[in-house]
């Protein structure tokens, strides 16, 4: 499974990029996590609100963090 979380590395795409991780670790999912910051990169996804989490190319998340509850969903399908 391949996880981004797209923002310019603010607080809240930190805290984030943090959750999944702990998630992950949590459920042991198979999943690797991806940071991206660059904004070309991030309009690219036709995201316009960060922190934004693509999970194997489909956006999940835009704008706000998320619960650990909709990460264990997300990693669960």
């Amino acid at each position: 499974m391949d996880i981004k979380v797209l923002g310019p590395g603010c607080a809240k795409c930190n805290k984030t990029a943090k959750l999944i991780q702990e998630v992950i670790e949590e459920t042991g999912a198979d999943a690797t996590v991806e940071k991206v910051t660059d904004m070309m990169q991030i309009a690219s996804y036709g995201v316009f609100g960060t922190p934004s989490v693509i999970i194997d190319n489909d956006v999940k998340c835009t704008g706000k963090v998320p619960k650990k509850d909709d990460i264990k969903a997300w990693l669960n399908k």
